[in-house]
């Protein structure tokens, strides 16, 4: 195809030896006449200094324009030599100049609309047999100018098939019920854009887009699409459209400012050539530094943009094409078009046709046409984007068969209205050079896109397909050169993407500009809301950066675990003394030692201490209320059952030494079987204390949540402080009872003190207590039940190393210091003199039996 169009080009150029008859190339008679839209001309007056509706005129020939309008051209031309599509009936055509401006497009427009032969429009009640000057009507070429026009045809239902307008507005069927395109939407390209943004990691970036329906729609569509893809736009700018407008270049002086204030690397541009060239013509003048900017079919394949001095500075250009065909042939057709516009008879059968169409017609076709070479047209002609036009004038030929009932040989004549064609036009599929083709349910197509990269070989530019999107995107980064100093992709983003298990944390005024932060502990990253972390319900539990919660264990002491194990082997040694000393002590029961020291009352203490190891059993296993209520009433009762008989020693010894005089009154009261009494009187009261304790507030269980991590700790918790104080604090008070009565007794060396085991067994007890308490006071796991039963067990301990061990060391290793002489007199405090005593006097405190 190459070498057909350079020898095309080389006969062209030399028959281009004066103006041509170009212009006149599009009007052409039939049948059934086309409507065509094409922008061949840019760049009209200054609009607002109109003060009369005159006929506006474009200034500067859009080459682009042209070679649409030569493509629907040869899409009739190759349809009225069709034999098969309408055989025996010629398509004419009718193509006016858009001049890019709704004021030039409304002109041919209303034309299309008067009565067939006519310049009037009917005014009419009832539309349905109303003859339009026009069958359809292909294009306009952007969406602001089809919004203008769309509305004008759908009131009379002629079918408009626009080649580039892309707008989503216009896939509204309701509203636009006879308006169709060859192109896909703005959603599909946005969408492409979004996912490549995706791709290479880019989340902080601008978009630009240009003052028009086009770039507002875009802009729109992308702000929404984005967000869904984690995308963070740092800021939105238009730029006009009217570069004539004085305002025009503080407008895209504050835009380069605007991104270089930002840090982004990357810039999507919806907008087409006239402003995407004034916006790139002063990021080169302003010296902004290289960027990544996407753009779209709307100016990425533009010649003149690409011709901007130093345009290679600006950076790696990367943009969205439609995926088309080629046509073949259009190439040659071409060149030989501008051969024949060279020759006189050529020429003089165009104005004729044109003569015939309607002499009285103001003509607003192509005026800078007659002075186009082929080479002038040949870059833009090398790389047509010319199916959609194509496809457009072919999908009304294809209704215009279905309308007239065709076959392959013959067309009937028939009166065909616009409004006629819809329902064809909505349900036909047809092929074209091999493809077939159909409009969706909002009246368009959407073959998909090639993405295509601007790559510059000594100041040469060449479009490098790197990817394509249809339903999904595909892109060979492989591929792609970033124009950066280490050719890397430049990053540009504001935020990293968040990991499962954090939340986003804002960062100064940009909403969409925030850091990952972990969920804490307890908490878990909701995917429905990424703003926050949700908390853990209360009988749950998560790590850091969780995304989920976890119910938690129960913790308590239990059975198999070590120190559990320790402590059980403690109490079962503690039990083991306490036994063996009792046996000992019940076989030395008539012995003096053993009587002085409480006889069967010592039997009734070491049971108590037994009961009270025992009890250490109700601290291990998994708590309840009522084990934690018996835990405290056991150890009060168990405790008093002992401080109760050091109680009743205590007061005989105090009664012997602070209060002789009283000794043989008081005495039979607290020995011998009354001394019973005192003890059950002892345990009576503790009884009654723990009945108040349950009344005013028992120890209850607690789920401690707080403790322990990943477990819910099972422990009891004090209710009432004043009901604790009461069942441990009268024990407190006979102990302290107890040394009070006994810590000053003295005895000669040779004499036995009964007093000094209580005074120190006591001692024991308060100085285990104050060590429980503080360590109870800072444990807070399961280790508070393993104190306790370590307090108990001491307790326990202490009382027999204190009390019992001499004893039975005596018992056992001593046996001839177990004799009534040693233990008669035993708690006698020793006077500095020897009183006299009568011989025939008894002892009071000599051991008898108790």
């Amino acid at each position: 195809m190459v070498p057909d169009l350079l020898l095309c080009l080389s006969f062209g150029y030399a028959a281009a030896l004066g103006p041509t008859c170009l212009s006149a190339q599009f009007r052409r008679p039939g049948d059934y006449i086309v409507g065509g839209l094409f922008p061949f001309g840019t760049d009209t007056v200054n609009l607002t200094a109109r003060s009369e509706p005159t006929f506006l005129v474009c200034e500067r020939l859009y080459v682009d324009g042209l070679i649409w309008a030569l493509g629907m051209k040869f899409a009739i031309d190759q349809i009225n030599n069709s034999t098969s599509l309408l055989p025996g009936v010629k398509l004419g055509y009718d193509i006016y100049d858009t001049c890019f401006e709704p004021a030039v497009a409304l002109q041919p427009s209303l034309l299309f609309l008067t009565q067939n032969g006519t310049r009037d429009i009917g005014v009419l009640c009832n539309y349905t047999d109303y003859q339009p000057r026009v069958t359809a009507v292909i294009g306009p070429h952007n969406s602001d100018l089809s919004l203008v026009t769309a509305k004008l045809f759908t009131f009379f239902l002629i079918p408009q098939v626009s080649y580039r307008a892309s707008t989503e507005k216009l896939s509204n069927t309701e509203l636009y019920p006879s308006f169709y395109r060859t192109v896909p939407s703005d959603k599909n390209l946005v969408e492409a854009v979004a996912l490549l943004l995706n791709q290479f990691g880019w989340n902080w970036i601008a978009t630009i887009g240009s003052d028009d329906e086009y770039g507002q729609g875009a802009q729109e569509l992308f702000s929404s699409i984005a967000r869904n893809h984690s995308i963070c736009i740092a800021f939105e700018r238009l730029i006009p459209t009217d570069l004539a407008d004085p305002t025009a270049k503080i407008q895209l002086e504050d835009v380069v400012r605007s991104i270089n204030k930002t840090d982004v690397n990357v810039i999507v541009v919806f907008a087409f050539v006239q402003p995407a060239q004034a916006l790139m013509e002063y990021s080169i003048t302003m010296g902004l530094s290289k960027k990544v900017w996407i753009g779209t079919e709307a100016w990425i394949l533009s010649n003149t943009l690409a011709s901007i001095p130093n345009i290679q500075n600006i950076g790696t250009v990367l943009g969205f094409i439609m995926k088309v065909g080629t046509v073949p042939g259009f190439q040659k057709y071409v060149a030989d078009l501008f051969t024949s516009v060279q020759q006189d008879k050529f020429c003089q059968e165009s104005r004729e046709f044109n003569h015939l169409m309607n002499p009285d017609i103001t003509d607003t076709h192509c005026k800078h046409c007659d002075h186009l070479t082929l080479q002038d047209i040949s870059s833009t002609l090398s790389r047509p984007q010319i199916q959609p036009v194509y496809l457009a004038a072919y999908s009304v030929a294809y209704a215009l068969h279905r309308a007239l009932g065709c076959t392959h040989r013959a067309c009937p004549r028939a009166s065909v209205r616009p409004w006629q064609l819809l329902h064809f036009m909505d349900t036909l599929p047809f092929e074209l050079n091999g493809q077939s083709f159909r409009f969706d349910q909002s009246h368009g197509t959407n073959p998909g896109y090639k993405l295509i990269f601007w790559s510059w070989k000594n100041s040469t530019l060449t479009y490098v397909p790197v990817g394509d999107y249809g339903e999904s995107l595909y892109v060979n980064k492989s591929q792609i050169q970033f124009h950066t100093a280490d050719q890397k992709r430049p990053t540009s983003e504001c935020f990293v993407r968040c990991k499962p298990g954090q939340f986003i944390q804002i960062k100064g005024f940009q909403l969409c500009c925030y850091d990952c932060t972990d969920c804490p502990e307890n908490s878990f990253q909701n995917p429905e809301d990424s703003s926050t972390c949700t908390p853990c319900l209360k009988h749950q539990w998560s790590p850091v950066r969780s995304t989920e919660c976890y119910d938690r264990s129960e913790r308590y002491l239990f059975w198999n675990e070590p120190v559990t194990i320790v402590l059980l082997m403690l109490m079962a040694i503690t039990i083991s003394l306490t036994c063996l000393t009792a046996v000992l002590f019940l076989k030395s029961l008539e012995t003096p030692l053993v009587q002085a020291s409480g006889g069967k009352v010592n039997l009734f203490a070491l049971l108590t201490l037994l009961l009270l190891c025992l009890s250490c059993c109700l601290y291990i296993g998994k708590p309840s209320n009522n084990l934690c209520v018996i835990q405290q009433i056991v150890y009060a009762l168990c405790l008093n059952g002992c401080f109760s008989t050091f109680f009743v020693k205590s007061l005989e010894i105090a009664l012997v030494t602070e209060f002789p005089h009283c000794a043989p009154t008081c005495l039979p009261w607290v020995t011998q079987r009354r001394a019973w009494l005192l003890v059950a009187l002892c345990l009576l009261t503790e009884c009654f204390l723990c009945l108040c304790y349950l009344h005013l507030g028992p120890d209850y269980l607690l789920l401690d949540y707080k403790s322990l991590p990943t477990a819910v700790l099972l422990v009891c918790n004090t209710k009432s402080w004043v009901a604790f104080a009461l069942i441990h604090g009268y024990n407190g008070c006979l102990a302290f009872i107890c040394l009070l009565c006994t810590f000053m007794v003295q005895t000669s060396g040779k004499k036995y003190n009964v007093a000094r085991g209580i005074t120190f067994a006591v001692l024991t007890y308060f100085i285990t207590w104050i060590f429980f308490i503080a360590m109870f006071g800072t444990l807070t796991t399961v280790f508070r039940s393993a104190t306790q039963i370590g307090t108990i067990l001491t307790t326990c301990l202490c009382i027999l190393g204190t009390y019992y061990s001499p004893k039975c060391y005596i018992i056992l290793l001593r046996p001839d210091l177990n004799t009534v002489d040693y233990f008669q007199n035993s708690t006698t405090e020793e006077p500095e003199e020897a009183s006299p005593q009568t011989d025939n006097k008894p002892d009071p405190l000599s051991p008898v039996p108790q």
